[in-house]
């Protein structure tokens, strides 16, 4: 079961930016409630580590390699209930992430999965837009 989306707008978006910054990859970064915030770095650019978690690969119409969106273990275990959907909105994000210069910043939305969805088990490894 996919355990993270897109909206349109945001997959509008990540194609626009892939076109600058080539292949893309989301890390959830870690901070509790306000102060956690999808970033978005060029592929390679953020350092995995053992402890980070994969919760699925975006694909995006109009990209030819799906985006990577990850978060860290201790993260994970505040969201492992929930389904994620990563949107855009006008606002200024970190400097850091690669949308910033745009003059918006991704977010993430969430809603807990039903009984069905969790009597699935785990993440799939592909979410489709």
């Amino acid at each position: 079961m996919p355990r993270v989306a897109l909206t349109q707008a945001a997959a509008d978006l990540l194609v626009q930016l892939t076109e600058v910054h080539g292949p893309l990859m989301f890390h959830q970064s870690g901070g509790c409630c306000d102060g956690s915030a999808p970033m978005c770095y060029p592929e390679g650019e953020f350092e995995l580590g053992g402890s980070d978690v994969h919760l699925g690969d975006l694909v995006v119409e109009g990209l030819v390699k799906p985006i990577g969106f990850s978060m860290s273990a201790a993260q994970y275990e505040y969201w492992k209930h929930t389904h994620l959907t990563v949107d855009v909105v006008p606002g200024r994000g970190s400097g850091f992430s690669v949308e910033a210069p745009e003059g918006v910043r991704f977010v993430v939305r969430s809603r807990l999965l039903t009984d069905e969805e969790r009597a699935e088990g785990p993440a799939s490894s592909t979410t489709m837009w």
